[in-house]
């Protein structure tokens, strides 16, 4: 497991002017590795038929995850949709556990019955990790209103993809959320396509943040394909948050590499189009910052780089010698334990 994911970096930039650290960087630089190397190595699995079912992808997407870690705290927690194997990563879960529940194994962190789409750790705030498009927005909004009414100080980041706002969920969770001044923050991962249709072809408001005005939240679009300006973006919000000020919408504008999923070809993208996003890829970006700041040589990226494929390897291994969950194992985890004298087994 990386090194660097066990340290926190700064939760604010020096003077606004969004200047960080030779420790920011490297723990972005890391971790957005880690994300792009486990995500490429999954796809590689899933094609050997290692990993069944559905798989989405996060490559490309990595700074919406990085630049959100560096600017929350600990006690903070997310949820996303189910292209959630990046966040658990970033929060600091085992790559072994997410990857033993890809492969449906027992010593996976959702036991091997949540796979893909249903990852959770409940120690690092991250609570899914869900397959119906838009199910977790209202989840998100009831999270923070949990926070706010224990007083904990902490908030809710409630990830989407830009299909997701098309639900009605979505502007009843934002309704609620700015009546009641809830500590969440909306961050809609619009990566240009719900599956394979594009924006502009779904939607008549094709500038998605707008979409919170309509309940007066602040909300803004955040180049997402700069860790730095997701970053500054999200202690913003979380300012306000922490505050009592109440929700905000962010808009990630990002690009994913892949297609909506491992059976999605994406042929309706150009080859132009994506080499185009490639020439700003996030990790890239960070690695130049490294280098021509000194702050890394090409010799500790290499051993960087070493350090995240040992990980990721070893995470394939202890997947493949993990043993499948007893099959009475499946009707365990479906309700919670409760002692009702009017039901028996």
């Amino acid at each position: 497991m990386p090194t660097t994911t066990k340290a926190k970096t700064e939760s604010a930039t020096k003077g606004g002017k969004g200047e960080f650290s030779k420790e920011t960087y490297l723990f972005w630089y890391e971790n957005m590795q880690l994300m792009r190397k486990f995500e490429e190595r999954a796809g590689q699995l899933y094609g050997m038929q290692k990993i069944k079912g559905f798989c989405h992808l996060y490559i490309g997407q990595e700074a919406c995850a990085a630049g959100a870690a560096s600017a929350l705290q600990k006690g903070d927690k997310w949820i996303t949709a189910y292209r959630d194997h990046a966040h658990p990563l970033i929060l600091g879960t085992d790559p072994k556990a997410v990857m033993a529940e890809l492969f449906a194994k027992e010593t996976g962190i959702s036991k091997g019955k949540g796979g893909s789409m249903h990852i959770f750790d409940k120690e690092k705030g991250f609570f899914g990790g869900h397959g119906i498009v838009g199910g977790q927005i209202p989840l998100g909004a009831g999270i923070a209103f949990a926070e706010k009414y224990n007083k904990t100080g902490n908030l809710c980041i409630c990830y989407m993809g830009d299909g997701a706002v098309r639900q009605g969920a979505f502007h009843e969770a934002l309704n609620l959320a700015m009546l009641w001044k809830l500590p969440v923050i909306f961050v809609i991962e619009n990566n240009g396509y719900a599956m394979g249709t594009a924006v502009r072809r779904s939607s008549n408001v094709t500038e998605l943040y707008t979409l919170g005005e309509a309940f007066d939240m602040p909300s803004e679009p955040v180049d997402a394909m700069s860790v730095e300006a997701v970053h500054i973006a999200v202690a913003k919000a979380a300012e306000r948050a922490r505050n009592g000020e109440g929700p905000s919408l962010l808009e990630f504008r990002t690009y994913r590499y892949k297609g909506h999923s491992m059976s999605d070809p994406a042929k309706y993208r150009t080859k132009e189009e994506v080499e185009e996003y490639k020439q700003r890829d996030p990790i890239e970006v960070v690695k130049k910052v490294l280098l021509d700041k000194k702050y890394a040589t090409e010799q500790e990226i290499e051993t960087i780089d070493q350090r995240v494929h040992q990980a990721v390897e070893e995470s394939v291994q202890f997947a493949e010698e993990s043993k499948y969950p007893d099959p009475s194992e499946a009707l365990k985890d479906i309700y919670a334990q409760q002692d009702y004298p009017y039901i028996t087994d």
